[in-house]
């Protein structure tokens, strides 16, 4: 998964902004350090929403910039992604993490945890909650697009 960042000069510095996530943005001195900062600051803002109980809006995908702004696609690592989308799926179909945990066998707390990111769930779990949500689990290992990013 990855959401769209805008990045521009203001000043001296470099402004990464995202237009699916009200208040994410961070300043740099470079592009290379916006883009790098850009990935700290969306996980951030991500993470602090699903801490509060709130449901992240969903990244669209866009074919362009505004004028005088560049496109930057930023990555999500995989455990929030996972947080993320069980979040989604429950929110649209009306359920609780009771509900869900019922439905998939396992506890409220367990749902919590899934939902949590800074949790380690298991795999084993994702798919069971995967499955009761209708939703499959599939995994890719790839080369990390965060370390292309810093090279």
């Amino acid at each position: 998964m990855q959401y769209d960042a805008f990045i521009h000069r203001e000043g001296k510095q470099w402004l990464a902004e995202f237009p699916d996530c009200p208040g994410c943005q961070t300043f740099a001195e470079s592009v290379r350090a916006v883009t790098l900062a850009a990935h700290e600051a969306l996980e951030g803002w991500l993470e602090a929403n699903l801490s509060e109980g709130r449901t992240p809006p969903r990244p669209v995908t866009r074919s362009g910039a505004p004028a005088g702004r560049k496109l930057v696609r930023v990555p999500v690592r995989a455990g929030l992604t996972a947080a993320l989308t069980i979040r989604w799926a429950r929110t649209d179909q009306g359920l609780t993490q009771r509900a869900l945990g019922k439905l998939a066998g396992v506890t409220q707390q367990q749902i919590a945890k899934l939902e949590d990111p800074d949790e380690n769930p298991t795999l084993q779990t994702i798919e069971k909650v995967a499955r009761a949500l209708g939703l499959s689990v599939s995994v890719e290992l790839a080369p990390d697009p965060v370390s292309r990013m810093s090279a």
